[in-house]
């Protein structure tokens, strides 16, 4: 029995990327351990399966293919930055999604479909980029700050036409991640 870690995202189209660039930069000025997100891996996470047995791709496939043809393709607004859990808490570095109801619509209709495959359904869904973890307390005041600083920070708009299926191969340098499957809106 053969398995994938696999999850369905959205991918960050590559204008934005320079400008989110730009604030992984300010924290990078910061004397702290945060592992950053490569630029070529930013992606919106609409569902993490984790490791799934590769016979049952067909049956998931199936599943967004009948989401997705109710769904046209739709804009979204990148715009500021947080962390999660909290700012006092840092343990992920995110920018985020505004005017996201389409978005969140498309997830749980998604997630529901998923769970009659029985998969949990997600009980928070939080439409953001994550750019980076944090990995220790060191000046967390610092980065609260920087954090703090972008808040309100206007990275774009993008079309969202696709939604990709993908397989994460988990390396010493970092994921790898390749497109098992290319849904169209």
């Amino acid at each position: 029995m053969s398995q994938v870690r696999a999850f369905l995202a959205i991918d960050l189209d590559d204008d934005l990327k320079p400008k989110i660039n730009k604030i992984i930069k300010e924290f990078k000025k910061i004397d702290t351990r945060i592992k950053y997100v490569e630029l070529a891996n930013l992606h919106l996470t609409l569902k993490f399966f984790g490791d799934i047995d590769t016979n049952g791709l067909n049956l998931l496939e199936e599943k967004i293919a009948n989401v997705v043809s109710e769904v046209e393709p739709f804009n979204i607004k990148i715009k500021s930055c947080g962390a999660f859990p909290n700012e006092n808490h840092i343990k992920v570095i995110w920018v985020g999604i505004e005017d996201d109801t389409i978005l969140k619509d498309l997830h749980d209709n998604l997630d529901k479909e998923f769970n009659k495959l029985g998969f949990d359904l997600d009980k928070k869904f939080s439409t953001h980029l994550t750019i980076g973890r944090m990995k220790s307390a060191k000046n967390k005041n610092q980065v609260k700050s920087t954090i703090e600083e972008f808040s309100d920070v206007e990275i774009g708009e993008m079309r969202v036409d696709k939604i990709s299926l993908k397989k994460s191969t988990l390396t010493p340098s970092g994921p790898i991640y390749e497109d098992i499957k290319v849904f169209k809106l």
